[in-house]
C-alpha cells in the first residue's frame, strides 16, 4: 500500500514528490489554519475559536482517520506519531492526520511489528516505548494523548509550569 494512493476525507493527500540526490520534498495541500498545536495549543497566533462543538468535529475526525487506516486498509497502517503537530486543520477545520514518515504496515495475522522506538516523547504507550512493540493499540494510546490536548487546550507537556504541573496525563491520573 502506497500512501499516495489512499484517500480519505481525515488524511492529508499527497499531491507529489521530488527527490534529487540528497534532497527530498513533499508536496501536500495548503491548509489554511496550519496544525492543532499551533492554533489550538499555542505554538504560533490564531484567531480560531474552538468551542466544544469544534472540539468534537476534530476529535472525531482524527478518530475517522485512524480507524480508516487500522480496519479499512489492508495491511493496515500504524502511523506511530499522532500528535498535535501532526494534525493539520482546513479552511473548515476539518483535521488531517499527516507526517507518515515513521508509518509501518502490520503484516497480515501479526499482533504487532518489532521496532525501534520512533515517535514523540509523552504521546508513546508504554509497551511501544519499553520493549518496541508497535500495535494499532500504540496510534490508540497516542490518539487518547492528543484528546486530552484537544479537551483542555493544554500541551501534554509544559516545562515553564511548576514541576507537578508540567505533565498533562499526571494531572488527569
Amino acid at each position: 500500500t502506497a500512501i499516495s494512493d489512499i484517500v480519505h476525507e481525515n488524511l492529508i493527500t499527497l499531491v507529489g514528490c521530488c527527490a534529487e540526490g540528497p534532497h527530498r520534498i513533499l508536496v501536500y495541500n495548503y491548509l489554511e489554519n496550519n496544525s492543532l498545536a499551533h492554533t489550538l495549543l499555542g505554538k504560533g497566533y490564531s484567531r480560531i475559536r474552538f468551542n466544544w462543538r469544534v472540539r468534537v468535529k476534530i476529535a472525531l475526525g482524527v478518530a475517522h482517520g485512524l480507524a480508516f487506516l487500522h480496519e479499512e486498509i489492508h495491511p493496515p497502517i500504524i502511523h506511530r506519531d499522532i500528535k498535535a503537530s501532526n494534525i493539520l486543520l482546513d479552511k473548515d477545520l476539518t483535521p488531517k492526520i499527516s507526517d507518515f514518515g515513521l508509518a509501518r504496515l502490520l503484516p497480515p495475522n501479526a499482533t504487532h511489528v518489532s521496532t525501534r522506538v520512533a515517535g514523540t516523547i509523552g504521546y508513546l504507550a508504554p509497551e511501544y516505548a519499553v520493549r518496541g512493540q508497535v500495535t494499532k493499540k500504540s496510534d490508540i494510546y497516542s490518539f487518547g494523548v492528543l484528546l486530552l490536548e484537544i479537551v483542555s487546550g493544554r500541551c501534554n507537556h509544559n516545562n515553564r509550569l511548576p514541576y507537578e504541573d508540567q505533565f498533562l496525563l499526571e494531572r488527569v491520573l
